[in-house]
């Protein structure tokens, strides 16, 4: 069993960033430099470790997480490369739930850019201590010092360099370290394994200078040692600016930051070094926090001789070994044949295997212990975002909030026979993406499945039908429309029926109002328990809750509205449960129904990167999709127009922007709120739907 001494060499990082800065790249030279893999895989031939998937060789980005262990200077690192893609948010959600700290890579070209901040607030939600990496320092257009600036001006970070570029663009040729006081060289035969420690050259130390003394002014505001040295102009020691460093980094004060172009094989090993410098071990994370069963709050400490607490943060289908659930183990010791308890579910658990994960490749282990990450085999009935604990010690871990699909296509299979193997590998699908949905469309008996967007949903129709080799035909895209009301209105149910020898009696009165846009569904109850016993109101609610799965304009799910309950009877002998459960579907039917229901849907915030003699074209496109632009600044010679457009109106977006502006201009988007479809837009998608 690990040590509790041995957790303070461990570190449980992920890598991320906006799709296409490098983060794959960067892992791969980590694996290389580490030992790890014996050649370096690239992005762009398809050999790159991390990216396994087919699809992801295919179109030369991450879908999936990946996770590894490597190990450096004799501490253990566990890595998880997180895609960078808008539509996999999810994968980067769970993994940053799990993580103790790491590394951001930004493109020196293209700076901070719309993902990068989605994935910096999703690390900012779970308290994340980060390390910056200012990749592809070698091409044209870097610029470090702009960066920098952007990590500060659009992230609201205190980024701290703690090493300059030797040049830039085709004349980058090293990193300036900041507190070792040297210039490091890569030497390209060797791949860049050899590093060598030479003075900082004349032509640079003006800068080098200046950049330092920036570096000690601002660890002087977090540390008084320093403060004292540099008021009285005493030189400072590099052991006391990492020791500063470290402290503000962990307090969430600073992010240092590093630059280098993994590609060309430049600055990876000071960035290995500034994981275990700078970034947490599980030791410096604070105790984890449950709700233990009377819903008090519980914690647990980072030791292996604890009682064990474990999340499950990730489930992944696998041809080899059924279900793989991917763990992080906060406290106590797992073992192969030990039974565990998931309070969630209230079920019993055996581990049948525990395994250590290298991308696709894996190697049984005998345990896990307090810090560590792995996957488990023969888990029948955990979730994503489960707890698994020790029989009788209750604890449930805080879970992860998934974002709601905003995008679906109806999908059958080809023939009778491959019916069940279609339903069984959606099933499949679905338990291990949080953010893919599979229903049966109750008008039409067809299956739909939605997800975060058109990428979302291409890949997994392309895992279907190539891994999973399910036939089925596929339609188009589908917006997932919301319905909600325009105002107040009161109904009535009452269900009031003989069945048998026993009668069947519910009478309830409900008061409707709209709410605020995201609001989503509050119910709640202002009926004396003398009109209605209490033991009737959650059947009620149910009743309640059920109908509004469907709408009365089209069927679609109704939102942000608020349901009071307050009137209606009872009988003595005849009232049961599905009585009111009854009622109160009649009574929310009408009500919905006269309370003029209006259609919602999904609007995406898009953004636009663009040279500009294509601007005007660009927000003229917009404009003509019903967008509504909301701003446009200059980066560079490049224009960034923000805009928020109904995603019904940008199915094949990519295509038009490409003819636009003859492929020079790139995009992001991502799903922003609901909101009212215009009445004559509403009336043409409603006759669409009906068939009308």
């Amino acid at each position: 069993m690990a040590a509790l001494k041995d957790l303070a060499d461990v570190r449980n990082i992920g890598i991320m960033a906006h799709i296409d800065a490098g983060k794959t790249t960067t892992t791969e030279r980590i694996l290389f430099y580490t030992g790890r893999s014996y050649k370096i895989g690239e992005v762009h031939d398809g050999t790159a470790v991390m990216d396994w998937m087919e699809q992801e060789q295919d179109r030369g980005i991450t879908i999936t997480s990946a996770a590894t262990t490597c190990f450096w200077k004799n501490n253990k690192i566990n890595i998880i490369d997180t895609p960078g893609h808008v539509d996999f948010t999810v994968e980067v959600e769970r993994s940053l739930r799990v993580l103790d700290g790491a590394i951001a890579v930004f493109c020196a070209v293209g700076g901070v850019e719309p993902q990068s901040e989605t994935v910096w607030r999703q690390a900012d939600r779970y308290k994340i201590p980060r390390i910056a990496f200012v990749n592809k320092m070698d091409r044209i257009g870097a610029n470090y010092d702009r960066c920098v600036k952007m990590i500060r001006d659009r992230l609201g970070a205190n980024p701290v360099p703690v090493q300059l570029p030797a040049g830039k663009e085709a004349e980058f040729k090293g990193v300036i370290d900041l507190i070792e006081e040297k210039m490091l060289l890569f030497d390209e035969q060797s791949l860049g394994q050899e590093v060598t420690k030479v003075d900082i050259p004349s032509e640079y130390i003006e800068e080098f200078t200046a950049a330092r003394m920036m570096l000690l002014e601002k660890l002087a505001d977090f540390d008084e040692e320093i403060m004292e040295k540099y008021l009285d102009d005493t030189s400072v020691s590099a052991p006391e600016i990492y020791s500063a460093l470290r402290k503000a980094t962990l307090a969430l004060k600073v992010v240092p930051v590093l630059c280098g172009s993994a590609f060309k094989n430049k600055g990876v090993q000071p960035l290995l070094d500034s994981v275990i410098e700078y970034l947490p071990s599980p030791l410096d994370v604070k105790d984890v926090e449950g709700e233990g069963s009377d819903g008090e709050v519980v914690s647990r400490k980072t030791d292996p001789a604890e009682k064990m607490a474990a999340l499950v943060f990730k489930l992944q289908s696998d041809s080899f070994v059924e279900n793989l659930a991917f763990v992080r183990i906060y406290s106590g010791t797992l073992k192969i044949g030990s039974k565990v308890y998931n309070p969630v579910k209230n079920k019993q658990e055996k581990i049948s295997k525990i395994m250590k994960l290298h991308a696709n490749k894996r190697e049984e282990v005998q345990e896990i212990a307090a810090g560590d990450i792995g996957a488990l085999v023969g888990l029948k009935f955990t979730t994503t975002g489960d707890t698994l604990c020790e029989k009788g010690d209750n604890i449930i871990l805080e879970s992860m909030d998934f974002p709601e699909p905003v995008i679906g296509i109806a999908i059958e299979p080809k023939s009778k026979a491959e019916e069940k193997k279609l339903s069984d590998t959606l099933e499949k699908i679905a338990l291990e993406d949080p953010s893919f949905t599979v229903k049966i469309d109750g008008d039409t008996g067809q299956t739909i499945i939605s997800g975060m967007g058109e990428l979302h949903l291409e890949i997994i129709v392309d895992r279907l039908l190539n891994d999973f080799k399910v036939s089925a035909n596929v339609g188009k895209p589908q917006v997932a429309y919301k319905e909600t009301i325009e105002r107040s209105t009161t109904a009535e149910g009452k269900f009031d029926q003989l069945t048998g020898a026993k009668g069947q009696y519910g009478h309830v009165v409900i008061e409707i109002e709209p709410m605020e846009r995201g609001g989503g569904i509050e119910f709640t109850s202002e009926v004396d328990k003398e009109v209605i016993p209490a033991e009737f109101l959650e059947s009620i609610k149910k009743g309640v809750i059920d109908t509004l799965d469907g709408g009365p304009l089209v069927g679609y799910p109704v939102t942000d509205i608020r349901v009071r309950l307050v009137g209606g009877s009872y009988h003595e002998e005849e009232s049961t449960g599905m009585a009111f459960g009854i009622a109160g579907a009649m009574a929310i039917r009408r009500a919905t129904s006269e309370a003029r229901p209006m259609l919602l849907e999904p609007i995406m915030s898009l953004e636009v990167t663009t040279p500009e003699e294509y601007v005007g074209d660009v927000i003229a496109d917009v404009n003509g999709k019903r967008g509504k632009i909301v701003g446009v600044s200059a980066e560079g010679n490049l224009q960034i127009l923000k805009a928020q457009v109904p995603l019904s109106e940008m199915f094949g977006y990519s295509t038009s922007l490409r003819s636009a502006t003859q492929g020079r201009a790139n995009f992001t988007m991502q799903f922003l709120k609901y909101d009212v479809v215009p009445a004559q837009k509403a009336e043409k998608i409603i006759k669409k739907i009906r068939g009308i």
